[in-house]
């Protein structure tokens, strides 16, 4: 092996490790590592920009800017308290409506977006109602994760995978990964209640308690709601419709984005530029140039050729490989950098003559969706509820997550290969 690859594979490697040890913040991490695979010479300062993409980061800035806009009017407050009402305060029914409210919203607005919006509801109702609240943070996070796999926005590997594969437009996603995802859904969420119905008792005073609270007052500001749902109504129309229009995913979101600062003014543009999560924007930088650092050097096609040797270049071995590696793998490991790696990894098995190749393209999205599922660390709407659990004193144990999650996951990925056999195959 060259040294160049070499010193690709320890750098990357090196930079794997110190993001899983969490001891220094991931995002500079990978924008370190960058640096160095620059530094180094294993890719120049252009190639590195070259593999920047930056479809994947303008629909992540583009989506960001309007969810965090609509959460301003009280929206998702509103919609909190609504849920409880519907299951008239029962917090068994509570939770999978949760549940149910967060898998939705995470196929249209991203499910980190979405963790950041529900956990202070969910909080708002758990102290009312005096009941754990790890059931429900929990329940949500999963749901979030395979809510996020049905559609292209829903989830940032999903987001990657679009970008880098043109023919795989938002409408293909759906066609094509929204009915697994429902398929599980209607597996797991009657699962939550009968797990967790035991933890979920309260009285009957506390639910009435949750019951007389009053919607007056949680809608702040009714014209920028108005605003915020047309933008996010066009937004969503765009993603429908942008391949008719030869239009990129980032450009539909970046769109209605700006039409939204456009009808809201200055002070709501500089509000919005500072909740846009630029930690998350630059984490992303940091390791679309690492993977360039792999693809430069040679190990991304090395890798493809062993695959290709171990599965004898079949598309069905190569998609369950590809599911179960993904799913394991993110369990333990951030699945943004992991599906950074593959892309390119089945980019090659493509080009040897791997055919058909878009269940290989499926399989990624699902395993490395669901796979989050698996452990605290294995996804980052899981890390963002934790860092949120804890600083409302309610810490998630990595162990009591693992528990619940590894035999969800394990049991998401299982009907995923039924699906992808049946379907594909």
């Amino acid at each position: 092996m060259e040294q160049q690859a070499i010193w690709a594979i320890l750098i990357f490697l090196l930079t794997y490790a110190l993001i899983i040890t969490e001891k220094i913040h991931r995002t500079i991490v990978a924008m370190a590592g960058a640096v160095i695979m620059i530094v180094f010479g294993i890719l120049g300062q252009e190639a590195a920009i070259h593999h920047i993409d930056f479809n994947t980061l303008g629909l992540l800035i583009g989506m960001m800017i309007i969810v965090n806009t609509t959460a301003e009017t009280g929206l998702f407050k509103y919609v909190g308290l609504w849920t409880a009402k519907k299951a008239k305060g029962s917090p068994v029914r509570i939770m999978w409506l949760l549940a149910l409210i967060t898998a939705i919203a995470s196929a249209f607005l991203d499910n980190v977006t979405t963790i950041m919006l529900m956990v202070p509801v969910t909080f708002s109702i758990t102290r009312q109602l005096k009941v754990p609240v790890f059931p429900f943070i929990f329940t949500q996070v999963l749901a979030s994760n395979i809510g996020g796999a049905a559609t292209l926005i829903g989830d940032p590997p999903n987001i990657m995978i679009g970008s880098a594969v043109e023919e795989l437009t938002f409408m293909a996603f759906i066609k094509n990964l929204a009915p697994a995802i429902i398929i599980i859904l209607a597996v797991t969420i009657p699962l939550f209640a009968l797990i967790f119905r035991r933890q979920l008792r309260t009285t009957e005073e506390r639910k009435k308690g949750l019951m007389d609270l009053e919607f007056d007052g949680i809608i702040s500001n009714r014209p920028l709601l108005i605003k915020c749902l047309a933008a996010l109504g066009l937004t969503l129309l765009g993603f429908f419709t942008h391949q008719t229009f030869h239009l990129e995913s980032a450009t539909v979101a970046l769109t209605g984005a700006i039409l939204l600062l456009l009808m809201t003014g200055e002070h709501m543009m500089e509000k919005a530029f500072r909740n846009v999560e630029w930690p998350t924007i630059f984490f992303f930088i940091g390791l679309f140039v690492l993977v360039g650092g792999l693809v430069e050097s040679g190990v991304i096609s090395r890798l493809a050729d062993q695959a290709m040797e171990l599965t004898g270049g079949d598309a069905l071995l190569s998609s369950m490989l590809i599911l179960w590696l993904s799913a394991i793998a993110s369990a333990f490991l951030d699945n943004i950098p992991f599906v950074a790696t593959m892309i390119p990894l089945i980019g090659d098995m493509s080009n040897m003559g791997v055919s058909p190749i878009e269940p290989l393209w499926w399989s990624l999205a699902l395993g490395a969706c669901l796979g989050g599922n698996g452990s605290l660390i294995g996804a980052s709407a899981n890390l963002i509820a934790a860092g949120m659990s804890a600083k409302e004193g309610e810490p998630i144990r990595f162990l009591k997550y693992l528990k619940y999650g590894f035999p969800f996951m394990l049991l998401s990925i299982a009907l995923s290969t039924v699906y992808i056999f049946l379907r594909y195959f």
